[in-house]
């Protein structure tokens, strides 16, 4: 809290000075508990990335998301273009839970799921950290003219972060076209002009973004950090600065008597200032360029320990339980996020569980209407189009009139029974005849699709055209 009711800080963000410049940050380099807890997490998450694209299950990608060659595999289950439903309804359950995360631990995913935030921090700060050091050496390499040391220490540094670009763009792109694609692509680099300068362009997009723009995407280009202030309130735990401990803040001096002097436990050290990878105050109270990533939590527990001072002075922690000492998670704005939550997850649980493992649609062809038979019956001609969305071949498949007792359905080519290929899309046509006394005008009909053991894989509802009684 800014005890100085000084709100200026407000009116700029940390990464822009007064002049309007860009205001280079130099975030200290973190250690403690809870950036042990980071570095595993996403030593995970990466591992996750990194491999997902190259693991095969029975022969289809664990993850693909082709979305010009309308292919999707997730868990190494095949999706098409006809479960786009489900699809858009698992990302509508994603935000729905990123927003009641929102509201209950404010922007923590930021901090440590975040995609821009674990490899700006976990890879790139990383190298940055080993070639040029600390904060102090990074901000003396900066001041310095541009001599043999710095030439060397930032070209040095500018190869490598293109180089684990080009990685993380041939993994993206394992994800979009394929790994076969991609393994194919760097066992022959010159057979593809054309690719070669998609993979520069795209390559060149993140070495942007990790060498210059930085912490500038958290802070200027993410919608969900512009969406925190409205998603948090006073009950949302974020990291916070306990400003009833720690005010009035004070350096520390030997044998100096801090609670006589009206001094709280904040020795104004800006550890947490310092180790901030956005450049802000954290004692300013709650700031839409904080991604809650602890490293100020860290940085003043090792102070607190240095000064025999209790943890926590900096902590998750809600407004309320600072002011109050109570906290209160199950609000009503969380009742209500919860509830379209689990109603979300049912609908999708159910249309998951009933998903077809054959799909079949059947559609009139066009330009046609009926043709009357010698022997009396009305034919008409469909297009069915029939794909196999599971990851296994299928044999003897029946295409069947439902309901109906005196019809007769074809299959052109074919003696009604098919064989469908793993992640196969066929598409055959079908003639039916149907009594011309029975059946007058327009008519609703169901067709169904049959294993070979007679089971109903999967049906449609389609019009069979007749003339008009008269």
């Amino acid at each position: 809290m800014n005890t100085n009711n000084n709100e200026s800080f407000r009116d700029h963000i940390g990464t822009i000075n007064e002049e309007g410049l860009r205001n280079w940050i130099y975030p200290k380099k973190p250690k403690g508990r809870f950036y042990t807890y980071r570095t595993i997490l996403s030593i995970i998450l990466l591992a996750f990335f990194l491999i997902s694209p190259f693991i095969k299950i029975n022969g289809d990608q664990f993850m693909l998301f082709d979305i010009l060659g309308r292919r999707f595999h997730i868990f190494g289950r095949p999706f098409f273009p006809q479960d786009f439903y489900l699809l858009a309804l698992a990302g509508v359950i994603s935000i729905v839970f990123l927003v009641l995360f929102t509201v209950v631990y404010g922007r923590i995913f930021c901090g440590w799921f975040c995609p821009q935030t674990i490899f700006m921090e976990m890879v790139f700060r990383k190298i940055e950290y080993l070639i040029e050091g600390d904060r102090p050496k990074q901000m003396k390499l900066d001041r310095m003219p541009w001599n043999a040391e710095k030439i060397r220490k930032r070209v040095m540094k500018w190869i490598v972060f293109y180089l684990v670009s080009l990685f993380i763009t041939s993994v993206m792109l394992a994800y979009v076209a394929g790994s076969d694609y991609v393994i194919n692509f760097w066992k022959h680099p010159f057979a593809d002009v054309k690719a070669w300068l998609i993979y520069l362009a795209f390559t060149t997009v993140f070495y942007f973004v990790f060498a210059w723009f930085r912490e500038q995407v958290c802070i200027i280009a993410c919608p969900y950090g512009r969406l925190q202030g409205v998603l948090t309130d006073e009950n949302t735990i974020l990291v916070t600065y306990d400003y009833k401990r720690g005010e009035k803040r004070g350096p520390m001096r030997k044998g100096q008597d801090r609670e006589a002097l009206g001094l709280g436990d904040c020795i104004d050290c800006k550890q947490c200032v310092l180790v901030c990878p956005t450049g802000i105050d954290i004692r300013n109270g709650t700031q839409m360029e904080c991604i809650n990533c602890t490293a100020c939590m860290d940085a003043c527990d090792a102070i607190m320990d240095s000064i025999a001072k209790p943890r926590g002075l900096i902590r998750y922690a809600s407004k309320v339980s600072i002011e109050e000492g109570r906290s209160k998670l199950f609000t009503p704005r969380v009742k209500f996020y919860t509830v379209i939550l689990t109603a979300l997850l049912a609908v999708f649980i159910y249309l998951f569980a009933n998903r077809p493992s054959v799909d079949l649609k059947v559609l009139r062809t066009r330009g046609q209407v009926f043709t009357e038979l010698p022997d009396g019956n009305i034919q008409n001609m469909y297009q069915a189009t029939i794909i196999n969305k599971s990851n296994h071949p299928y044999k003897d498949l029946q295409i069947k009139l439902m309901g109906v007792k005196d019809g007769k359905l074809t299959v052109s080519g074919t003696q009604n029974e098919l064989d469908l290929d793993k992640e196969e899309v066929k598409q055959v046509i079908i003639f039916i005849d149907l009594p011309k006394d029975k059946f007058h005008g327009k008519n609703k009909i169901k067709i169904g699709i049959y294993d070979h053991n007679g089971k109903l894989l999967d049906s449609y509802e389609t019009v069979f055209i007749a003339p008009v009684a008269r």
